[in-house]
């Protein structure tokens, strides 16, 4: 599915499907906006302010919406501090200024963590699906505070493993709480680890495979 472009007088908002969740922010957050199922197009940018509809797509943790403000408004800039949060029995929602292997830059992104999305490193909620159970409020760790919390984080998905990161990054719990703070990271994607979000070796024991 190509990036779908909806382009209103004030404001131009952005869909791609492959990377929707349906986290529904959308949809109940400013129903006059996105209307499912409609006739004609699903996005009407024209409904809203463009002040309001720019909240609401930057709610979207998947990153699907994107805005291009044609009114002289501020678009997406990076977060002051680079933070992903685990869902519980979920994807990892990244929120910084991402280099994610082989895809475009971006702000907002979730990733895998069951081991069966079709689209990885991308989550396509085939979580639902098998089933996954895992806690969205892992144990927190000590850590220090980080001496600088934003900047670039690349996000590199290795071969038959876990997710490589790389940058200030603090992993925080689906309701906040700060996990830990690091600058190297290794997030569990097979589903399989017993430290989840961690990677703990379980990919290679379970013969997970990416492709």
């Amino acid at each position: 599915m190509s990036i779908q472009e909806y382009r209103g007088k004030r404001i131009t908002i952005r869909f791609d499907g492959k990377k929707c969740i349906h986290s529904r922010h959308c949809v109940l957050g400013r129903p006059d906006v996105f209307v499912p199922n409609a006739e004609g197009p699903w996005i009407k940018p024209d409904n809203a302010a463009p002040e309001a509809i720019a909240a609401l797509v930057l709610a979207c943790p998947s990153g699907a919406l994107g805005f291009e403000r044609l009114d002289g408004g501020e678009n997406e800039t990076a977060p002051a501090v680079n933070v992903v949060r685990v869902l519980e029995s979920g994807p990892l929602a990244f929120h910084a200024d991402l280099a994610i292997e082989g895809q475009a830059r971006g702000f907002r992104a979730t990733l895998c963590r069951c081991g069966a999305s079709r689209n990885k490193p991308f989550c396509d909620r085939r979580h639902d699906a098998i089933a996954f159970r895992a806690t969205g409020e892992p144990a927190s760790q000590d850590s220090a505070p980080l001496a600088r919390r934003n900047g670039r984080l690349e996000i590199s998905p290795l071969p038959n493993g876990p997710l490589k990161v790389e940058g200030a990054l603090e992993v925080c719990s689906g309701t906040g709480r700060t996990v830990t703070r690091t600058a190297v990271a290794y997030l569990c994607r097979c589903g399989g680890s017993s430290t989840k979000p961690f990677c703990d070796g379980t990919h290679t024991k379970i013969g997970f495979a990416t492709e």
